[in-house]
């Protein structure tokens, strides 16, 4: 029998990658999306090498049809997902006086659109077993926009309120829905580092229930919580981000 697989939207080298690793050591098989093809592979030969069983599935996170196809050749491979990282945003900057309707629906389809798509793909079976983990990487962004990333702050604003409403939904089904706010750079090393965050993850996933946390707000001892305006530009029409979780 094949062990459940473990599916990251947005798996890339840093966060993704770790996340992958913590996964594949907890047992799952893991499927990999990103958008590029050779970075995927590269990323499930590292996992191969380690023991680990892993395949890269390219799409584009914003891209509702070619996610979709995804989605279908993960289940034709190991159609048994145990867990649902969602992991994926469009990183670009911006300015809040500059954005325009269709800019903004535009950034929305990976900061929002995707998870919903992929949630989608894999809920009616988590529903079904009545078991089933989604975990959903928000920011510090959703709590304290910042005027330079407006899209990617309204992005993970409304995918925080997404993720809450499935986990209001969902909890009482037997399926576990957390977001977790990164409230920080995620390097190798420093106070946000991938592994270490990848732990909280695996936590998360480990809890059991019911009294699941619906939130997680990484902000280590000592980090910044102005991070996201380190030049304190608006410190006076900001407020600092506080560490802790939410039940």
């Amino acid at each position: 029998m094949s062990k459940p697989s473990c599916v990251i939207v947005g798996a890339g080298p840093g966060l993704g990658f770790s996340l992958a690793r913590r996964f594949a050591r907890g047992g799952f098989e893991l499927a990999l999306v990103g958008r590029n093809a050779d970075r995927l592979d590269r990323l499930a030969e590292a996992l191969l090498a380690e023991g680990h069983s892993a395949r890269g599935f390219a799409a584009d996170a914003g891209d509702e049809t070619a996610l979709t196809a995804a989605f279908g050749r993960i289940a034709a491979w190991n159609g048994d997902v145990g867990v649902l990282i969602y992991n994926a945003a469009d990183m670009a900057a911006d300015s809040v006086t500059a954005m325009t309707p269709s800019l903004m629906m535009a950034r929305m389809a990976a900061n929002l659109g995707g998870a919903i798509t992929s949630v989608n793909r894999v809920l009616p079976a988590m529903r079904d077993r009545g078991a089933g983990t989604i975990l959903i990487t928000g920011g510090g962004l959703a709590l304290e926009p910042y005027p330079d990333w407006t899209a990617l702050s309204a992005g993970k604003a409304a995918l925080r309120g997404y993720a809450i409403a499935l986990h209001k939904a969902l909890a009482p089904e037997g399926v576990h829905v957390a977001v977790v706010a990164v409230c920080g750079i995620v390097e190798a090393g420093g106070p946000f580092d991938p592994d270490v965050i990848a732990e909280a993850y695996w936590g998360l996933h480990e809890e059991p229930g019911p009294g699941w946390r619906r939130e997680l707000v990484y902000l280590p001892e000592g980090a910044d919580p102005y991070y996201n305006d380190p030049g304190g530009l608006y410190r006076s029409t900001s407020l600092p981000i506080v560490a802790g979780s939410s039940s």
